[in-house]
């Protein structure tokens, strides 16, 4: 697509800043990984999501979101730049429940128990992944800083949170089918 002619054309996004993986490259390589477990689990989670539940693909998705998930939370207890108490911060309250979560949802598909199964995986999709996600976009945090180039703001954030409840009322709105109830 060119430009009305005698306006030359843009060559910096709207915000006048880029995306910026300094950031997030230059963090300690704990953080990395737990990103980039995060960015796969939350891919991985939204195909299984949407997807039909309980074939080969799925029980192969699942094990590698569940996969993701560990790798997430046990790398959570090595991340201390958010100290509430001591070293330790509510993140790292979440990371136990999740690894109790992930334990328990797999107990109950083994032994037959569908339903506490997809409640237990929904419950750590969207809480622990896609709530907790979210605020690895607040002003100031490493993943902010990434997207925006520096310039920080609430914009992320704010698209997150829109793009978060989007995706909590499609799979809502359509569960029964999505599910197979």
């Amino acid at each position: 697509m060119t430009a009305p002619s005698g306006v030359p054309p843009r060559t910096e996004p709207i915000s006048g800043r880029r995306m910026d993986p300094g950031p997030l490259l230059t963090s300690p390589v704990t953080i990395q990984i737990h990103a980039l477990a995060a960015m796969s689990a939350l891919f991985v989670g939204l195909v299984l999501l949407f997807r039909r539940k309980g074939d080969a693909p799925h029980r192969l998705l699942g094990r590698m979101w569940v996969t993701l998930m560990t790798v997430l939370a046990i790398t959570a207890f090595f991340i201390y730049e958010i100290r509430l108490l001591g070293p330790f911060s509510p993140l790292h309250l979440l990371a136990i429940l999740t690894l109790y979560t992930l334990l328990r949802g797999v107990w109950f598909i083994r032994h037959g128990e569908v339903g506490k199964h997809k409640a237990a995986m929904r419950t750590l999709f969207f809480a622990a992944l896609i709530g907790a996600g979210i605020f690895t976009l607040l002003p100031g945090r490493v993943l902010n800083e990434t997207l925006t180039g520096g310039a920080g703001g609430w914009l992320p954030f704010a698209i997150a949170v829109a793009l978060a409840l989007a995706i909590a009322a499609a799979y809502f709105r359509n569960r029964r089918k999505i599910d197979g109830i």
